[in-house]
Protein backbone atom coordinates (compact mmCIF):
# COMPACT_ATOMS: atom_id res chain seq x y z
CA UNK A 1 0.00 0.00 0.00
CA UNK A 2 1.35 3.40 -1.00
CA UNK A 3 1.80 6.31 1.10
CA UNK A 4 -0.91 8.17 -0.53
CA UNK A 5 -3.55 5.47 -0.46
CA UNK A 6 -2.45 4.90 3.52
CA UNK A 7 -3.21 8.56 4.11
CA UNK A 8 -6.36 8.16 2.42
CA UNK A 9 -7.81 5.70 4.48
CA UNK A 10 -6.18 7.55 7.62
CA UNK A 11 -7.91 10.89 6.13
CA UNK A 12 -11.10 9.08 6.12
CA UNK A 13 -10.64 7.48 9.88
CA UNK A 14 -9.90 10.95 10.69
CA UNK A 15 -13.08 12.42 8.99
CA UNK A 16 -15.15 9.68 10.76
CA UNK A 17 -13.95 10.29 14.03
CA UNK A 18 -14.03 13.84 13.48
CA UNK A 19 -18.01 13.53 13.16
CA UNK A 20 -18.38 11.02 15.36
CA UNK A 21 -16.81 13.18 18.21
CA UNK A 22 -18.91 16.15 16.88
CA UNK A 23 -22.18 14.24 16.93
CA UNK A 24 -21.50 13.30 20.59
CA UNK A 25 -20.94 16.84 21.58
CA UNK A 26 -24.05 18.20 19.30
CA UNK A 27 -26.12 16.19 20.97
CA UNK A 28 -24.67 16.92 24.33
CA UNK A 29 -27.07 18.55 26.99
CA UNK A 30 -25.25 22.30 27.00
CA UNK A 31 -25.89 25.69 25.64
CA UNK A 32 -25.15 25.85 22.00
CA UNK A 33 -22.50 28.70 21.61
CA UNK A 34 -20.45 26.32 24.32
CA UNK A 35 -21.38 22.81 22.45
CA UNK A 36 -19.95 24.39 19.08
CA UNK A 37 -17.06 26.04 20.87
CA UNK A 38 -16.39 22.51 22.19
CA UNK A 39 -16.24 20.82 18.88
CA UNK A 40 -14.40 23.34 17.61
CA UNK A 41 -11.83 22.18 20.23
CA UNK A 42 -12.28 18.81 19.75
CA UNK A 43 -11.75 18.97 16.04
CA UNK A 44 -8.71 21.08 16.16
CA UNK A 45 -7.46 17.89 18.66
CA UNK A 46 -8.51 15.44 16.07
CA UNK A 47 -6.17 17.80 13.11
CA UNK A 48 -3.42 18.09 15.55
CA UNK A 49 -3.13 13.66 16.35
CA UNK A 50 -3.54 13.29 12.64
CA UNK A 51 -0.48 15.43 11.76
CA UNK A 52 1.63 13.50 14.48
CA UNK A 53 0.86 9.76 12.54
CA UNK A 54 3.74 8.09 11.59
CA UNK A 55 2.28 6.27 8.48
CA UNK A 56 5.06 3.59 8.90
CA UNK A 57 4.33 3.05 12.22
CA UNK A 58 0.60 2.45 11.65
CA UNK A 59 1.37 0.41 8.23
CA UNK A 60 3.85 -1.77 10.95
CA UNK A 61 1.37 -1.64 13.42
CA UNK A 62 -1.36 -3.13 11.06
CA UNK A 63 0.52 -5.87 9.55
CA UNK A 64 1.71 -6.88 13.55
CA UNK A 65 -1.64 -7.09 14.00
CA UNK A 66 -2.84 -8.98 11.07
CA UNK A 67 -0.11 -11.37 11.75
CA UNK A 68 -1.16 -12.06 15.37
CA UNK A 69 -4.75 -13.01 14.05
CA UNK A 70 -3.84 -15.36 11.36
CA UNK A 71 -1.79 -17.05 14.20
CA UNK A 72 -4.42 -16.81 16.47
CA UNK A 73 -6.76 -18.32 13.57
CA UNK A 74 -4.99 -21.29 12.84
CA UNK A 75 -4.65 -22.06 16.02
CA UNK A 76 -8.54 -22.03 15.82
CA UNK A 77 -8.90 -24.55 13.34
CA UNK A 78 -11.12 -27.58 12.89
CA UNK A 79 -8.82 -30.61 14.36
CA UNK A 80 -7.79 -28.67 17.21
CA UNK A 81 -11.54 -27.82 18.44
CA UNK A 82 -12.57 -31.46 17.77
CA UNK A 83 -9.79 -32.36 20.06
CA UNK A 84 -10.55 -30.27 22.79
CA UNK A 85 -14.44 -31.17 22.31
CA UNK A 86 -13.48 -34.68 22.71
CA UNK A 87 -10.93 -33.90 25.94
CA UNK A 88 -14.35 -31.41 27.41
CA UNK A 89 -17.02 -34.65 26.38
CA UNK A 90 -15.33 -36.90 28.54
CA UNK A 91 -14.66 -34.51 31.77
CA UNK A 92 -18.64 -34.31 31.07
CA UNK A 93 -19.09 -37.87 31.09
CA UNK A 94 -17.19 -38.50 33.65
CA UNK A 95 -18.63 -35.37 36.22
CA UNK A 96 -22.20 -37.04 35.03
CA UNK A 97 -21.24 -40.52 36.49
CA UNK A 98 -20.13 -39.08 39.54
CA UNK A 99 -23.35 -37.38 40.05
CA UNK A 100 -25.01 -40.99 39.52
CA UNK A 101 -22.32 -42.58 41.27
CA UNK A 102 -23.26 -39.88 44.74
CA UNK A 103 -26.88 -40.50 44.17
CA UNK A 104 -26.60 -44.01 44.53
CA UNK A 105 -24.08 -43.88 47.55
CA UNK A 106 -27.05 -41.64 48.93
CA UNK A 107 -29.56 -44.35 48.45
CA UNK A 108 -32.01 -42.31 46.91
CA UNK A 109 -33.77 -43.84 43.52
CA UNK A 110 -35.55 -40.64 42.54
CA UNK A 111 -32.21 -38.53 42.26
CA UNK A 112 -30.49 -41.71 40.92
CA UNK A 113 -32.92 -42.09 38.03
CA UNK A 114 -32.57 -38.25 37.21
CA UNK A 115 -28.85 -38.48 37.25
CA UNK A 116 -28.87 -41.21 34.77
CA UNK A 117 -31.42 -39.68 32.42
CA UNK A 118 -28.59 -36.37 32.84
CA UNK A 119 -25.43 -38.82 32.42
CA UNK A 120 -27.44 -39.89 29.30
CA UNK A 121 -28.20 -36.80 27.85
CA UNK A 122 -25.47 -35.32 28.61
CA UNK A 123 -23.56 -38.03 26.10
CA UNK A 124 -26.66 -37.68 23.32
CA UNK A 125 -25.27 -33.90 23.19
CA UNK A 126 -21.55 -34.91 23.58
CA UNK A 127 -22.11 -37.50 20.75
CA UNK A 128 -24.29 -34.35 18.27
CA UNK A 129 -21.07 -31.86 19.07
CA UNK A 130 -18.50 -34.66 18.13
CA UNK A 131 -20.44 -35.65 15.01
CA UNK A 132 -20.73 -32.43 13.56
CA UNK A 133 -17.28 -31.14 14.25
CA UNK A 134 -16.25 -34.94 12.85
CA UNK A 135 -18.13 -34.37 9.54
CA UNK A 136 -16.25 -30.47 9.55
CA UNK A 137 -13.12 -31.30 10.10
CA UNK A 138 -10.78 -31.38 6.77
CA UNK A 139 -9.52 -35.15 6.86
CA UNK A 140 -12.72 -36.14 8.17
CA UNK A 141 -10.47 -39.22 10.14
CA UNK A 142 -10.64 -38.50 13.42
CA UNK A 143 -12.48 -40.48 15.36
CA UNK A 144 -15.34 -40.61 18.21
CA UNK A 145 -14.60 -40.22 21.59
CA UNK A 146 -17.97 -42.63 22.76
Amino acid sequence: MSKKETGKGIGKFVAGAAIGAGLGILFAPKKGSETRRELKEKMEELLNKAKDIDFDDVKKTFEKKVDEIKEDLEDLDKEKALKLAKKKGEEIKKKCQDLVNLAVAKGTPVLENAAEEVRLKAIDVINEVLDKLEDAAPDKKAKKSK
